[in-house]
């Protein structure tokens, strides 16, 4: 037999219970929607750097596979183009533009206006084509944060053509420190 409601009983929510719910929920909102625009500028930060990271190793690898110069050419903001050949009238091999999950990335670059690496048949880095500066550092923050909330990014280049993420915000000798 089923339990009967008694008179004057019945299922669901009054009218305040609903808008006291829709009020919380409001406020938790509110509370919270700061942090994940904060999350979501710092993820963009993180996206341009694996992309530029992963560019890096691609060009590398395919100057050993193609046993040829290739360089890695940073374009605007984290964009970047993979090419062999001279940069004047490349064959290019991979492109990535900024917008591909990192439009509010800003980069600065060491020296100050290099933007090609060129790794030879041994994946070791060589002088560029074109006579210009090569890169030895990539450093990436957000355009659209400020400097305390943002989580910086920094790209370093070894002796032998490796490539290293880091995070220049890290004292010395803490893991994924720049040191």
């Amino acid at each position: 037999m089923l339990n009967a409601l008694p008179m004057g009983k019945s299922l669901g929510f009054t009218l305040i219970e609903l808008m006291i719910g829709i009020v919380i929920f409001a406020l938790a909102l509110a509370m919270g929607a700061p942090s994940y625009s904060i999350w979501i500028q710092n993820t963009q930060i993180r996206n341009a750097a694996e992309s530029i990271q992963n560019g890096l190793q691609r060009a590398r690898s395919e100057a050993v596979k193609g046993n040829t110069n290739v360089f890695f050419r940073l374009d605007t903001n984290s964009g970047w183009t993979i090419a062999s050949g001279v940069p004047a009238t490349p064959n290019v091999i991979e492109t990535r533009s900024a917008n591909e999950g990192s439009k509010n990335v800003t980069r600065t670059v060491l020296p100050v206006g290099a933007t090609i690496i060129t790794y030879n048949s041994l994946g070791t880095p060589v002088n560029n084509a074109d006579g210009s500066a090569r890169l030895t550092e990539i450093n990436l923050d957000s355009s659209v944060l400020d400097a305390a909330d943002s989580r910086d990014l920094r790209i370093v280049f070894g002796v032998g053509g490796s490539s290293k993420m880091c995070d220049p915000n890290l004292t010395a000798g803490a893991i994924g420190a720049c040191n």
